[in-house]
């Protein structure tokens, strides 16, 4: 049972680094596509204007929302190795 609880605790460390880590690298992407987009385009207004906008857009959308499957698929997993280890 402490083996148990333990891995649940140092996965769950594990899984929100993790999660920082590919939110940060996906906020960083975002920016630089919004960048490369009003560099190409001479878009219309401020470029910091242009780039705060279209970041929060990303923030409601569907791609921020995704990235908690860092969560949900490996604890998903482990759970699945675990019942099919010991009960099936």
């Amino acid at each position: 049972m402490i083996g148990m609880i333990r891995l649940a605790v140092f996965g769950f460390i594990g899984l929100t680094i993790m999660y920082f880590l590919v939110s940060i690298y996906s906020r960083s992407t975002q920016r630089e596509e919004l960048e490369k987009e009003w560099d190409a385009a001479q878009g219309p207004g401020d470029r910091e204007d242009f780039i705060t906008a279209g970041m929060a857009v990303y923030e409601k959308g569907l791609r921020k929302k995704l990235i908690w499957l860092v969560y949900v698929i490996p604890t998903l997993a482990v759970i699945a190795a675990v019942y099919l280890l010991n009960f099936a």
